[in-house]
């Protein structure tokens, strides 16, 4: 029974859950109850039914972390018939994150596309399959964002994100910022230039290649910047 907080003040239909509740549980049954408050916290329910509720488990549940959604998803896919890529399973659980059932019903959709038209499950068809439901968990990354966390991620000032400085420990962050606003918001070069204090489309272009090629040339900062990239989509 879900949102039990929404029998407060119906005095009648608490009657009848209270008597419907005894009675399933003299027959020795069990009954799963979920409310937005601890039982002690619903006021506005009689204190016979409260305390009943009480007398149970109760469990305070948060939201999903990244680790239990690839947990959920790598038991789903077991025993399936179709292998599914660990990235791909990875990839699911770092952008479905508001609810377990819709992260199913993604695994299954994929799974059901693969069986049906023969397809080996990648991560290009998951994210033609899924573009609809993928599409829906976008976050909107905003520039500001970006510069905050790349700034901290590399200990130096937000206020050098606007700066005149051109010391590497400050204009390499920059261009990696500059970057990601480039991949991850829909704004326009001269727009993203002049959230960098006033700066040029051409310098953002000039940073966003050099950093494109750093990525190429150099593995560990490729990683450095594929971490912050995830940290800010999810």
């Amino acid at each position: 029974i879900d949102d039990l907080q929404f029998l407060i003040g119906k005095d009648n239909t608490q009657e009848e859950f209270f008597h419907t509740f005894n009675a399933l549980i003299d027959a020795g049954k069990q009954i799963v109850v979920s409310a937005d408050k601890s039982p002690s916290d619903l006021s506005g329910i009689e204190d016979r039914l409260r305390t009943r509720l009480g007398c149970g488990m109760v469990a305070d549940l948060h939201a999903t972390t990244y680790e239990l959604r690839l947990s959920i998803l790598q038991a789903k896919a077991q025993g399936q018939g179709v292998p599914v890529p660990p990235k791909v399973l990875e990839f699911l659980a770092h952008k479905i994150t508001t609810n377990v059932r819709e992260l199913e019903g993604a695994l299954n959709r994929l799974i059901a596309h693969a069986n049906l038209f023969g397809r080996v499950v990648t991560m290009e068809s998951a994210q033609e399959v899924l573009h609809d439901v993928l599409r829906a968990h976008d976050r909107r990354v905003t520039i500001e964002e970006i510069q905050k966390r790349v700034a901290e991620h590399y200990s130096i000032r937000l206020t050098d994100m606007s700066s005149p400085r051109r010391a590497r420990n400050v204009a390499r962050p920059r261009q990696i910022a500059m970057y990601l606003a480039k991949q991850l918001t829909s704004r326009s070069l001269p727009e993203i230039g002049r959230r960098f204090g006033g700066r040029d489309h051409t310098t953002v272009m000039h940073a966003v290649s050099r950093v494109a090629e750093l990525m190429q040339a150099d593995a560990a900062f490729a990683e450095d910047v594929e971490l912050l990239r995830r940290m800010l989509e999810t």
